[in-house]
């Protein structure tokens, strides 16, 4: 049903009425007054019979992907293209394929598309990153999406929520005649009231707004008072006779309506509608001094474009195209401008997605290119018609991956900046160049990076979840910082790090107990920190010649003890090794629990630590 907003009429006509022959003349009426379902059905009896050709596959396909059928439009498409076809064609094929997922295929078609049509935009986005997909599948995921009781057996779609009300189009009512193109009853405006704890009404119809023709979607003023809402032009009695086709077809106009009491009235068409082209799914910025639609008038890129108006009091500027930044040959659609008036939602079809449309963000101030929002608000179906509530931080999508449109409630998942900067703790200097680590809660490196030259990392992290920081640098210790449970948006580690102190006598180098745990013989985090420091002494000293002696507690029976000694001092010299120390300068032995450190009986656990040790003896 969301193609509504991409029909215009004079273009589908002109481009394929001339087309007709006596075989195709009732196909050809059906799509032409789009009545796809219907259309499809009499090509594929042509097909049937044997006399279908490339352009009855063409319109077979082309019906089926008007109503989004993936399935059947490519299966015709493959078909259609045996004959020559124009690169629109190609390029509809791709999305179809696009669409169930089949991305290689689709990149073969669109390889075709892009050399037939090498100056499109679509084409050289498509040359420049043809393998874009999996950049956009390994985006980290923003939202969570989950299906809402909006959302009926017809298409429902455009819902945006003010204050504690929810405004969407719907084709649930039955009391009309169906549209020929969905074979469902024609769009009203619906609106539905959210609890406190996200229960929503009923939804009932906006019978003040309502006609018998398409209404919807619809965008309302920051104090309520004021709504602008597309409806057919019909119900100015304009609209484009077409007596080949016995038909009449509208396009899509602007409405403002503002508020008495609980109704809307006044009624009043915008003045920049034509019965030329379409102007429709409208959304006002929070200042109200901006509104920003769909149309597909003259200076349009591509089939319909983003474009925007400037509002004051009961006056409109001239209406202005948002550019290639925005818009593409192909179609741009369901726009919807955020609470900070700069930040742009809209849904493609001409740019790098992952089939049919998909949502992008763009920030409008700064002037940066469109974002692809990725899964799981883009699917290989369409998506669109993505609005978001700040004061309320939920939004809602529209999406027919489930085979209907449907409408979706959107909530962002609760992130958190971390900004980690390392220091000298002597001296405050800042250490660029530390490596630091992110470690969860059971101690899992998340991820790695190297300070900048302002000490400084970021990571994203999630909302009160456990966390800790682990950073090391040549020359200083080790450490490991635990970071704050936070709801965001923004924390800060401090992560200061000691200067390496090693005392080194005539035998030994004294470092802090290179403790186990109880009948292990891994290297643990602490003892690591440990080790880190005698590394550094012996890059600094590179005639050093270490013996390391490991140690157990006094439990155990001495051949275990000795064995599990002998494991620990080899754990012990490859860790040394491992971080760029000759093997010929460093070995160990286990003495298991001969050489006792703390002689107790019976011993205490902190006792038995302080016996499962490692030293560090200075041979040469």
């Amino acid at each position: 049903m969301k193609n509504l907003y991409i029909v215009f009429s004079f273009v589908i006509i002109s481009s394929s009425i001339f087309a007709q022959n006596k075989d195709t003349k009732v196909a050809d009426k059906l799509f032409n007054r789009f009545e796809y379902v219907a259309a499809a059905k009499e090509y594929q009896k042509l097909a049937e019979s044997g006399k279908a050709d490339g352009y009855v596959f063409k319109q077979i396909a082309d019906s089926y992907f008007n109503m989004f059928n993936a399935s059947e439009a490519s299966t015709w498409y493959a078909k259609a293209i045996k004959t020559n076809q124009d690169a629109e064609t190609y390029y509809r094929y791709a999305q179809m394929l696009k669409a169930m997922g089949k991305y290689e295929e689709a990149n073969k078609q669109m390889t075709k598309f892009a050399s037939m049509a090498p100056n499109d935009l679509r084409a050289k986005a498509f040359k420049d990153n043809p393998n874009y997909v999996p950049a956009i599948l390994s985006k980290t995921e923003s939202y969570t999406v989950k299906s809402t009781s909006l959302s009926s057996d017809k298409s429902d779609f455009g819902a945006v929520m003010y204050d504690n009300t929810v405004y969407f189009s719907s084709a649930r009512s039955g009391a009309r005649k169906n549209y020929g193109w969905t074979n469902e009853p024609f769009l009203d405006i619906y609106k539905a009231t959210m609890s406190d704890s996200g229960v929503l009404s009923e939804p009932t119809a906006i019978e003040a707004l309502n006609s018998k023709f398409h209404d919807g979607t619809l965008t309302i003023s920051s104090d309520g008072n004021t709504c602008y809402f597309s409806t057919e032009s019909y119900k100015e009695k304009e609209y484009e006779k077409v007596k080949s086709l016995n038909s009449k077809f509208s396009q899509i106009y602007l409405y403002k309506a503002t508020k008495s009491g609980d109704t809307w009235g006044n009624i009043k068409l915008l003045p920049f509608n034509s019965k030329e082209y379409s102007t429709g799914n409208p959304s006002l910025s929070r200042d109200g001094k901006t509104l920003y639609f769909a149309s597909n008038r003259p200076g349009s890129i591509g089939g319909t474009d983003i474009w925007k108006v400037a509002i004051n009091g009961d006056t409109y500027g001239t209406p202005e195209n948002l550019g290639p930044k925005v818009n593409t040959e192909g179609n741009e659609n369901f726009p919807f401008i955020a609470d900070d008036n700069a930040t742009l939602y809209f849904a493609s079809s001409g740019r790098q997605g992952l089939g049919g449309l998909d949502v992008f963000q763009i920030d409008l101030a700064k002037g940066t290119d469109a974002v692809n929002m990725g899964k799981p608000i883009n699917t290989e179906k369409d998506d669109f018609d993505f609005t978001f509530n700040k004061a309320k931080n939920i939004g809602f999508l529209s999406s027919n991956r489930n085979g209907n449109d449907d409408i979706f409630l959107v909530t962002p998942i609760c992130k958190v900046d971390l900004l980690v900067v390392v220091t000298n703790k002597k001296t405050g200097e800042i250490l660029a160049d530390a490596k630091v680590a992110i470690l969860d809660e059971k101690n899992n490196i998340v991820d790695t990076q190297m300070s900048n030259s302002k000490g400084e990392v970021n990571y994203k992290v999630m909302c009160d979840k456990i966390y800790s920081i682990q950073a090391s640098k040549d020359g200083f210790e080790g450490n490991v910082f635990p970071v704050a449970k936070s709801k965001g948006p923004t924390a800060r580690v401090d992560a200061a790090l000691q200067p390496i102190d090693v005392i080194i006598t005539p035998t030994q180098i004294v470092l802090k107990p290179i403790f186990f745990e109880y009948d292990k013989s891994n290297i643990t985090q602490e003892g690591a920190f440990e080790l880190d420091k005698l590394v550094q002494v012996m890059k600094n000293n590179d005639k050093l010649v270490i013996f390391a002696k490991s140690h157990t507690d006094s439990r155990g029976s001495d051949a275990y003890n000795l064995s599990l000694s002998d494991r620990r001092a080899k754990s012990t010299v490859q860790y040394v090794i491992s971080k760029g120390i000759d093997a010929s300068r460093i070995s160990g032995k286990g003495f298991g629990k001969s050489e006792l450190k703390v002689q107790c009986e019976p011993c205490t656990e902190e006792q038995h630590a302080q016996n499962r040790r490692s030293e560090f003896l200075i041979v040469k």
